[in-house]
This record gives structure tokens, C-alpha cells and sequence, in this order.
């Protein structure tokens, strides 16, 4: 599989889980503050980092979910960065998941983009450089946010949710790789 199938296979993994998950438990997430979307994700790329060091995990959910989560939550960021947080469940499931299918169609946009231009660079990365890269963008997202979102050069909030949707999606092609590769 080439590049955008690969990420086509993830990102359909991670949308049936939001798409379940929207079913047992409705739109709950819509009432989360943006920076409560930003330390959910932090809090899933810090026990990945911490299970890559100590290579031990104490919880019967290895990394993989985790960065499926991740992904889940950057989108519904990107989804609250444009709606807004609300006081109740205010969107169907149908609608979140028409609103996460045109969040991961524009990170995937720009995945091809930046892919491109970068030669796939990605490929040769360790997953924990890649996993560092995403604790660094939620750091600069925290600080933007703690700036009430004023930056002075930087990009904003949104691109750092979506660079942190595609670095989770590398990692995920890579991990699966890795283990297809054990495997043979």
C-alpha cells in the first residue's frame, strides 16, 4: 500500500471507534473546554512515552490505542475550534461524524502536501521521535492557549492538532509494519 491508502486504512480504523463510541455514549465530548481536548491528548502521548521508556505497561491497552485516541481527540479539537464548546450534547452522531470525516479529509490533505515536499521523511523516523514531536506540538498548543490564542509568528491551535493527527497516523503505519515485519 502506497502512502494515502495506508492512511486511509488508519483513519477508518480510528472513525469506527469514534463512530461506536458515538453510539454508546452520544456527543458527551462536545462540552469539553478546547484546552481539556489538549490535556486529554496530552495525558495519552505522555503514558506512550512513558511505556516507550520503561518499555512496561501496567494497563492492559498497549500504544496503538492510545494513538488511535489521539487521533480522536485532535479531530474533535479541530471539531471544537470550530464550533465552539457547548453546555450539552449538541450534535448528533450522524453530524459529528460528517463534521470528523471533513477534519480527516483536510489532515489528510495536508499530509499529501507536506509528504510530498518532505519526501516521506517519516518513514525513516524512530516512533518515539515521532511520539516526542507530537508531546512538543501539545507544549506549543498549551502555550497558545494559555496566550488566549494569540501567537505572534507561529501557526495556531489547528495546525498543531492536525500535524498531531498525522505524526499519530505515521506511527500507527510504522507500528503496524513493525509488526507484520515480527510476524514473518
Amino acid at each position: 500500500m502506497n502512502t494515502e491508502q495506508q492512511f486511509d486504512a488508519v483513519i477508518d480504523k480510528c472513525r469506527g471507534l469514534f463512530e461506536k463510541k458515538a453510539s454508546d455514549y452520544g456527543t458527551a465530548w462536545r462540552i469539553m473546554r478546547p484546552e481539556s481536548v489538549t490535556d486529554q491528548i496530552f495525558i495519552k502521548a505522555n503514558r506512550i512515552r512513558e511505556i516507550e521508556i520503561t518499555k512496561t505497561s501496567m494497563i492492559d491497552e498497549g500504544v496503538e490505542s492510545e494513538f488511535i485516541g489521539i487521533i480522536n481527540y485532535a479531530i474533535m479539537g479541530l471539531i471544537q475550534l470550530e464550533k465552539g464548546f457547548a453546555l450539552t450534547a449538541d450534535l448528533t452522531a450522524q453530524e459529528a461524524v460528517a463534521l470528523y470525516n471533513k477534519y480527516a479529509q483536510l489532515a489528510k490533505e495536508l499530509m499529501m502536501r507536506k509528504n510530498h515536499d518532505y519526501g516521506e521523511a517519516w518513514r525513516t523516523m524512530r516512533v518515539s521521535s515521532i511520539t516526542d514531536l507530537i508531546l512538543m506540538k501539545l507544549y506549543r498548543i498549551k502555550q497558545i492557549e494559555d496566550n488566549n490564542g494569540k501567537t505572534t509568528v507561529s501557526e495556531g491551535i489547528d495546525a498543531g492538532y492536525y500535524d498531531i493527527v498525522n505524526y499519530s497516523v505515521f506511527n500507527l503505519i510504522k507500528l503496524d509494519s513493525e509488526s507484520s515485519s515480527s510476524k514473518s
